[in-house]
């Protein structure tokens, strides 16, 4: 019998590789201009809408993470709203993106890096325009193949991809869903978590390494569970504390 469990593995593996080989040119320039904004004392942001949003929390307040990457999380787009069905709805609502971006603390030169799969949804082209508008850079990580073939939910008929900066591909197959599985129509097995996860830490260890190259140390937290790792983190939160807004 196929072990499915172990051909999901290899094929994350595999989307892992494409973004290795296809993308890594826009993971460095994503790192790059993070880098400078960091040296210029821009400031630096991420947003993602309901499971979207998981990779936003694998970029903040983590161990080996940047402690410069603040999320912008919504209530209404996680998926502890119940029911969890509203996150959908949410996401659809035209306008709503552009008031999380006014109300956040967001501003001209900062970066964000928005994570939309399909980069379809009103409140995700709202956060990209509202931030394009307030003169911050739009870095998209995203899936093209699922963004090519669907239509825009928003007004102006643009998906993320066409109103970013800088667009990161995450390689992912049409749907997210990966996996054909012999008897059973539909496919399983998403991999935009996997990818979304592996481009944000990549872009924050050459970004960590591109500071050092200006010698610069780089804000990343020890882990809260080894000894002396409170103290540490402290001292970086008080060091950048106009800079951190999750605090």
């Amino acid at each position: 019998m196929k072990n499915y469990g172990y051909e999901y593995i290899e094929y994350a593996k595999e989307v892992l590789g494409k973004i290795q080989k296809n993308q890594q040119d826009n993971i460095h320039l994503a790192a790059e201009k993070i880098a400078n904004g960091v040296e210029n004392g821009n400031r630096i942001f991420a947003f993602g809408a309901s499971h979207a949003g998981i990779v936003v929390e694998e970029l903040f307040y983590r161990t080996g993470g940047f402690a410069l990457i603040n999320p912008i999380f919504n209530p209404t787009l996680m998926l502890n709203t119940r029911p969890v069905t509203m996150t959908s709805k949410a996401e659809r609502l035209e306008g709503f993106g552009r008031e999380i971006i006014r109300e956040s603390p967001l501003r001209e030169g900062d970066i964000i890096i928005i994570h939309s799969v399909s980069g379809r949804n009103s409140v995700i082209v709202d956060i990209a325009l509202e931030s394009r508008y307030k003169k911050a850079y739009v870095i998209a990580i995203t899936n093209m193949e699922y963004s090519k073939k669907v239509l825009s939910r928003h007004s102006s008929n643009k998906k993320l991809f066409e109103v970013a900066n800088l667009v990161i591909d995450n390689c992912g197959d049409f749907e997210d869903a990966s996996m054909k599985l012999e008897g059973f129509n539909q496919k399983i097995g998403p991999t935009s978590t996997i990818a979304g996860a592996a481009i944000g830490n990549a872009i924050v260890v050459e970004v960590s390494q591109i500071l050092l190259n200006k010698g610069i140390s780089p804000p990343i937290f020890h882990s809260a569970n080894v000894d002396g790792g409170d103290e540490f983190n402290k001292k970086i939160l008080e060091k950048y504390r106009d800079r951190i807004f999750y605090i």
